[in-house]
């Protein structure tokens, strides 16, 4: 009779512990990758024309519960499309881990969208998530390969007075490829490329919102 009990508690516990794990939200995990002035320069020191790049702050409010921010400031002249390629093994080391890569979503800003988009390249997983924030310009280097297609689910967010800026949807990367998933979203904060150097809601939000996306 001891004994029966005994299974029955053991039981109990490991129905309780499942139903606890299922009922659980599942981590995501954010990359984030900055623009390349800090590449160059202290997280204290200012841009002549847009300030303080509010690094620390973009990466507190993107942390939260259940969601593990991997992010570094970059050393000087580091090449995105070899940088990527760091990026990728640590993707790949998650998926290898049992970690979804729908729960795996790339945020770039400026130089780091386009590290980003180079490991959307590499990778070409449509399950992962992208979120480009100031990355596509008329005839950007990207623009030069015409290989270079785009793979997972993005979000790109550009600023209506960031000049020479490009959606997206019109860049010949984006319309080779065949993409399922996509948002594009145009800010008008009349800040130019600075808009990214600071830690705005408006972009922060919808970044936050595809992250948490199914």
């Amino acid at each position: 009779m001891v004994k029966f009990r005994s299974i029955c508690i053991i039981v109990l516990l490991f129905s309780s512990w499942l139903l606890s794990a299922q009922q659980s939200p599942r981590k995501q995990y954010i990359f984030f990758l900055h623009n390349k002035f800090l590449e160059e320069h202290s997280l204290k020191e200012e841009h002549p024309k847009y300030g303080v790049a509010e690094y620390e702050s973009v990466l507190l409010q993107l942390r939260g519960k259940n969601k593990v921010v991997i992010s570094e400031k970059r050393k000087p002249n580091v090449e995105p499309e070899i940088y990527a390629l760091k990026v990728k093994k640590q993707i790949d080391s998650l998926v290898r881990k049992g970690i979804s890569a729908g729960d795996i979503t790339v945020v770039g800003t400026s130089q780091g969208g386009y590290i980003a988009q180079y490991v959307s390249y590499y990778e070409k997983n449509p399950l992962l998530k992208f979120v480009f924030i100031g990355a596509t310009f008329k005839d950007d280097s990207l623009e030069k390969d015409k290989n270079f297609r785009l793979y997972g689910r993005i979000l790109s967010i550009t600023e209506k007075s960031d000049e020479g800026h490009v959606p997206l949807s019109k860049e010949s990367r984006f319309t080779r490829s065949d993409i399922k998933t996509f948002r594009e979203i145009e800010l008008n904060t009349g800040l130019n490329h600075g808009f990214l150097f600071k830690a705005l809601d408006v972009w922060i939000v919808p970044t936050k919102e595809w992250i948490d996306g199914k």
